[in-house]
């Protein structure tokens, strides 16, 4: 999900930020100081100051020129002060790390070179920090540059998500084909193929004994109609009608008419999500309710759709036993697979003694408003 920031800057602002020069291209302008800049300028003020004080009082008084670790220790501070202020000026992240890396490097790399020239120790001893320092700023560079883009990032994570999503639809469609198959074969096959039969004798008795013929067109008639029930089915189960004719709200509301327990309908919807939106969530809350029916021994049950800032809620509670565990069935991972698909999640809070609510969230637009609505059902 991408993200679109819109900066809108005044005429003033402008003013501060872009100048235009005699030949009438814009050039940048000075950048506000920030907390490192005061700093900076405050220990600048101040080191000079005292520097200059200590080696008046050091001119009077002759001997030792002790005022230069005076000057060391503000130019040390003035350094690492000056480092940080410019790297922070830098864009943020990585190439931040890396500014502040190397100057601060610097910074202490010059401070032992002027220990070794104060102190006169002979041997060039600083060498070795020195080394080490670039090393460190050597290997920074070449882990920045072997690590991707935050964007590449990015895009590679989303990539690997809709990589699971993928397999994850491939498998609820298998699943459902699997099912409408079964259903066909079992159901209305059956059936027709119960109808080719009595026509065929029907058709053999019509002149020999007609009465018979009857009972064998009525029983076709009867099979004919019972197909046409079982084909009814499988479509509900393809695309409910109630979800097409009253959208989600209404055929939420009917599905919890149908259950054996009495449970609430509540709903803040203005509008109607996408049609395959709209499927995932019914068949969501659908599998959900028939799980309090089947395991929850509730003796209430709800439903609470909200839609804001985007995200369309759906909370399915009951007051049964709880102790939910979605790993151990597979109702769950399939309406989780089913979600995932329009980027949606799914949390489960069941402790045991209940209540259980199973919580969903899909980021979706609505489209025509709709009255809110909230029902009860016994």
């Amino acid at each position: 999900m991408t993200t679109t920031v819109q900066t809108t800057i005044n005429r003033d602002e402008k003013a501060t930020v872009n100048t235009t020069s005699g030949g009438g291209r814009p050039r940048a302008g000075r950048l506000p100081p920030t907390g490192w800049d005061r700093l900076l300028v405050a220990i600048g003020g101040a080191g000079l100051t005292l520097g200059l004080v200590t080696t008046i009082s050091w001119a009077l008084t002759g001997g030792y020129f002790w005022p230069r670790w005076i000057w060391f220790g503000w130019g040390v501070l003035f350094g690492l002060a000056f480092a940080v202020s410019r790297g922070l000026r830098t864009e943020p992240g990585r190439k931040q790390a890396f500014a502040l890396n190397w100057r601060l490097a610097i910074v202490l790399g010059a401070m032992e070179i002027v220990i070794w020239l104060l102190t006169a120790q002979g041997l060039f001893w600083p060498i070795w920090p020195l080394i080490i320092l670039a090393a460190e700023v050597g290997i920074h560079a070449i882990v920045i540059r072997r690590m991707p883009p935050n964007r590449e990032r990015e895009l590679a994570d989303r990539v690997d998500v809709l990589t699971r999503t993928r397999r994850g639809v491939v498998d609820v469609q298998a699943a459902e084909l699997k099912r409408i198959e079964r259903d066909l074969h079992d159901g209305a096959q059956a059936r027709m193929v119960s109808l080719a039969m009595n026509l065929g004798l029907a058709e053999e008795l019509a002149k020999t004994d007609p009465s018979a013929a009857a009972d064998l067109m009525a029983e076709a008639r009867h099979s004919s109609l019972a197909a046409l029930d079982e084909l009814r089915t499988v479509m509900r189960g393809i695309q409910p009608p109630v979800l097409s004719d009253r959208g989600l709200v209404g055929a939420v509301e009917a599905l919890a008419l149908d259950l054996s327990i009495p449970t609430t309908v509540i709903a803040t919807v203005p509008g109607r999500p996408a049609t395959p939106v709209e499927s995932a969530v019914y068949l969501a809350v659908a599998e959900c309710l028939a799980n309090v029916v089947k395991h929850s021994r509730a003796t209430s049950a709800w439903v609470v759709l909200r839609y804001r800032e985007g995200v369309l809620s759906v909370v399915v509670g009951d007051d049964g036993t709880g102790g939910a565990d979605p790993q151990r069935g597979t109702g769950l991972v399939g309406v989780a697979r089913r979600l995932a698909v329009f980027d949606g999640t799914i949390r489960v809070h069941s402790p045991a003694g209940g209540p259980t609510e199973v919580i969903m969230e899909l980021p979706c637009e609505l489209s025509s408003p709709k009255t809110s609505s909230s029902s009860g059902t016994d």
